[in-house]
């Protein structure tokens, strides 16, 4: 679990100077951890996608949100 903190760590540190993005695309997410998790997720809501803007604005999952729900499921 240390381990676990530790590299959720550093990848929020990554995000803060700008090395790795803050957020995946939904379609992006599906590819790295698959759509039956995600879904799953989303549906009690452990993870909430987010919008950019309204019709065909694209929907993003933040990746400080996603991080420690996969680690907390062991994918």
């Amino acid at each position: 679990m240390l381990e676990d903190a530790a590299e959720i760590g550093g990848r929020l540190a990554l995000i803060k100077v700008v090395r790795l993005k803050p957020h995946l695309k939904k379609s992006e997410s599906f590819r790295i951890y698959g759509r039956a998790n995600i879904e799953r997720w989303i549906e009690p809501g452990l993870i909430t996608p987010r919008k950019d803007g309204y019709h065909s604005a694209v929907w993003r999952i933040d990746r400080m949100e996603v991080e420690p729900t996969v680690k907390s499921f062991r994918i």
